[in-house]
């Protein structure tokens, strides 16, 4: 085997895995790195700031089950991509963190721009290393893969420093394996079987387990056998259709959600798919009174509220197929639609709502009639985001995408550009605040670039919208939320792009429409009136959930 550098073997790896795209910024620790990238069919995208490379990473890895990659160089770079990183880890994507770092020799002592990454990263990652010597790329590569695409997937991070990345070796890359999953045992299958037929009141909530598996046809399919209805997490939006009978819709906002989905009076609660680091189970077992059936990839996570009757664990799509098949004789007749059917009227009511600045629901009716079933909405973090989380309806998984784990603002507009490289053919739209908006908003320039056709609509109200909220709750008042905007069609035109500023609810419609047909992205500032209560019924409780 003839000789060559070990960023060449590397990048050899990478092509083994099947990467496709590397989003990053080079720097001058992972000059051989990008040099053998040049040499790949490894695509290498510049970004602006390597949070937004780690946040297209994280969506790449979302929407495909194989993991991202991400590129920063050592110190300030590999500091940059924290935020992204720890996203992926608490959401569940898949994703490889590739980080620069100095020669060997010089780890011990103190060193420009050295910080230990490793150590760095070690809470925010299910694994990470960094690379001692040539030999062990192959190795640490699979791993780092197989790592972070096994459930629950997440984040992983490779070191490279810049002599072993320049040294020779000779070696190959290891094969791809696909990650084993188990089966649960047939006692174990039974046992849940029986505690669903002789349950009384029993009711399902789907996370994004069940997103990541793609088991949303078996869970519709076990919905019609067992007459069972779903509830839906943020990240599970659209697992069921909305338009289905037996949706209870989304919930976790409010502290009344579950109860007016049917939770308070379930016997038995069946949860599918469902991270606890979305919405924590006290809300839905405060009296630690329902039998719990848990349906996921992995077991249980401890919490005094969610001690699990029996785990079925292996894959969501094949337990519920068969689940399904064992409860088919004793059908339920579903549950209480008080919550969906308060979200939907509100929903439904505002399409008459010509209210200006424009009131959140009236701009997610737009939104949703302008967007086919498989089109996509990608939501930033904010008061927004409870909106969207809350009220927004959808049909199909995977088109309503939401950070709810670590929920970092920042996250739609270069989450938008990985979409849109996964799905061209669908529409991309975000939603994002006047505050999350620029933390980001670099990433227009790259958008340009690539040729991706996002849509970007800036909710726009000059504050941090949900802490005002959360403060003139508690308090009465709000303070140290209030700023200025730049003129924000400018800042877009600047990048190249076609930019509007509605004047009324009818220019947004007309405006969204016809950004959608464009091949280039854009953006379109909407005023917002945040007066209207994300809540909207009082009926609904207090909030539970962070934005």
């Amino acid at each position: 085997m003839a000789r060559r550098r070990a960023s060449d073997l590397f990048v050899e790896c990478l092509e083994a895995e099947g990467v496709k795209y590397v989003f990053g910024i080079p720097g001058e620790e992972t000059l051989d790195l990008n040099e053998s990238l040049a040499n790949s069919s490894v695509a290498f995208v510049p970004v602006r700031h390597e949070q937004g490379g780690a946040y297209m990473a994280d969506m790449y890895g979302r929407l495909t089950g194989r993991a991202g990659v991400c590129l920063g160089t050592l110190g300030p770079g590999a500091t940059n991509l924290v935020t992204a990183v720890a996203d992926a880890f608490l959401d569940r994507a898949p994703l490889v963190a590739l980080t620069g770092q100095g020669d060997l020799e010089r780890t011990h002592k103190e060193s420009h721009q050295y910080i230990d990454l490793v150590g760095m990263m070690r809470p925010i990652t299910k694994w990470n290393a960094g690379l001692t010597s040539p030999e062990v790329i192959p190795e640490v590569v699979r791993k780092a893969f197989k790592v972070a695409e096994s459930e629950k997937p997440g984040a992983t991070h490779i070191e490279l420093p810049e002599d072993v990345m320049a040294a020779g070796v000779d070696a190959a890359p290891l094969q791809r394996r696909r990650p084993v999953e188990p089966e649960p045992g047939a006692r174990e299958l039974l046992k849940a079987a029986d505690l669903i037929r002789n349950a009384i009141n029993p009711v399902a909530l789907a996370g994004n387990g069940v997103v990541r598996a793609g088991a949303s046809p078996a869970l519709r399919e076990f919905m019609r056998a067992t007459g069972i209805p779903v509830a839906e997490t943020f990240m599970g939006k659209g697992v069921v259709d909305y338009q289905d009978h037996q949706a209870l819709g989304t919930v976790g906002l409010q502290s009344r959600d579950y109860a007016m989905a049917g939770f308070e009076d379930a016997d038995v609660v069946i949860a599918i798919g469902y991270d606890l680091v979305e919405h924590a189970p006290q809300h839905w077992n405060d009296r630690r009174d329902k039998k719990i059936v848990v349906i996921d990839s992995v077991a249980a996570e401890i919490d005094a509220y969610f001690t699990p009757e029996v785990e079925l664990i292996g894959d969501i799509y094949h337990v519920l197929s068969r689940l399904a098949e064992e409860c088919r004789d004793a059908p339920h007749s579903g549950g209480s639609t008080r919550l969906r059917d308060v979200i939907l009227s509100r929903f439904e009511a505002a399409k008459d709502d010509d209210h200006f600045p424009a009131q959140p629901p009236r701009v997610l009716w737009e939104l949703r009639h302008a967007l086919g079933r498989q089109d996509i909405l990608i939501s930033d973090v904010g008061l927004h985001k409870l909106w969207i989380g809350r009220m927004f309806p959808a049909h199909e998984p995977s088109t309503v995408l939401i950070a709810n784990g670590l929920a970092g603002m920042g996250f739609a507009v270069p989450s938008a550009i990985a979409a849109k490289l996964v799905h061209p053919e669908r529409k991309v739209v975000t939603v994002n605040g006047d505050g999350g908006f620029l933390m980001n908003c670099q990433e227009l320039e790259t958008a340009v670039r690539l040729k991706t056709p996002i849509v970007n609509v800036i909710w726009e109200n000059c504050q941090y919208g949900s802490i005002v909220w959360k403060q003139d709750k508690k308090f009465g008042r709000h303070f140290g939320t209030d700023f200025a905007n730049p003129d924000f069609v400018g800042l877009a035109e600047s990048f190249g792009m076609p930019a509007w500023r509605c004047g009324g609810i009818d220019e947004f419609a007309e405006r969204l429409r016809h950004a959608l047909t464009l091949d280039l992205p854009s953006v379109i500032v909407v005023p917002i009136d945040y007066s209207l209560d994300v809540a909207i019924s009082e009926e609904l409780g207090t909030e539970t959930v962070a934005t």
